[in-house]
């Protein structure tokens, strides 16, 4: 997201040589390229303007420190501002719970919410020895769940079938009953998604909520929406209490303001990245 913006702000930076103070006037430069920056990564609007106005307050007065000039003191301080939107430390799945702890993954259709499911499974069998078991609440695509089953196999975890003509919330209430008697220490949900937020969507997640009670409420977006995720990612977390976020794709031509975007409007940690198609990703 900062390819060059070191240079830019160097040479923003030129007229202070020899300063050893920030202040107001003379980082208007350097802000200026910081918010270029940012809307050039696709950041939201309301975002770019509440991590500048930190970002100033912080740097006005700000005295330089030994062995750097302005520049680099702006930047430190802006790279330092970037992490704490991010998080300082990664956060891992909370499972302290009786079993089967209960997994719900949210997003809207084609953010890569079933191959996420996937992806965790595999990660929770082989780096955290634990047994799993995956059900689709779908019930408006057949391919999803055909599509959830066909990747349970390849990860070699257990799979509860369902299908369109069943309740969303009853598919996920007998899949907790089946997890219970065969011991899996983990259920992984994945729910239905739209094309884009709604009403009966948001209902019908809210209630899967309530049913079974997710100790992990993961939202799944997708890197590649930029700015636009922040609104989805807004109306989840009003209707949701999340716990975390999976980005996906980021392997792609992502700029990096989906991240920043979600980050600081939900609130909640970027629990993992999705960085290509395959399950291994």
């Amino acid at each position: 997201m900062f390819d060059n913006l070191t240079d830019r702000l160097s040479n923003s930076f030129k007229a202070l040589q020899g300063k050893n103070k920030l202040s107001e006037s003379n980082i208007k430069e350097a802000i200026r390229e910081v918010r270029r920056a940012l809307l050039e990564a696709d950041v939201a609007l309301e975002v770019i303007k509440s991590f500048l106005d930190r970002v100033q307050d912080k740097a006005v007065g700000l005295k330089v420190g030994e062995g750097l000039n302005p520049s680099q003191a702006f930047i430190k301080l802006v790279e330092t501002e970037l992490t704490e939107i991010i998080g300082g430390e990664n956060k891992t799945l909370d499972l302290k719970t009786q079993p089967p702890a209960v997994v719900m993954v949210a997003g809207l259709q084609g953010a890569g919410k079933t191959t996420s499911i996937a992806k965790l499974a595999r990660y929770l069998k082989e780096r955290e020895n634990k047994k799993v078991l995956v059900v689709s609440a779908d019930v408006y695509r057949p391919a999803a769940i055909k599509q959830l089953e066909v990747l349970a196999k390849q990860v070699e975890v257990d799979f509860f079938a369902s299908d369109i003509n069943q309740k969303p919330e009853k598919i996920v209430a007998d899949a907790k009953k089946h997890a219970q008697k065969q011991f899996h220490d983990v259920l992984l949900v994945d729910t239905a998604g739209r094309l884009h937020v709604d009403e009966q969507m948001m209902g019908e997640i809210k209630a899967l909520q309530n049913k079974v009670n997710p100790i992990e409420t993961l939202f799944v977006v997708d890197s590649m929406t930029g700015q636009d995720a922040a609104h989805t990612a807004k109306a989840f977390a009003d209707s949701l209490p999340l716990t975390g976020v999976i980005l996906t794709k980021t392997d792609g031509d992502a700029r990096g303001g989906a991240a920043l975007s979600v980050r600081h409007i939900t609130g909640k940690p970027i629990k993992f990245l999705g960085v290509g198609e395959k399950i291994d990703a």
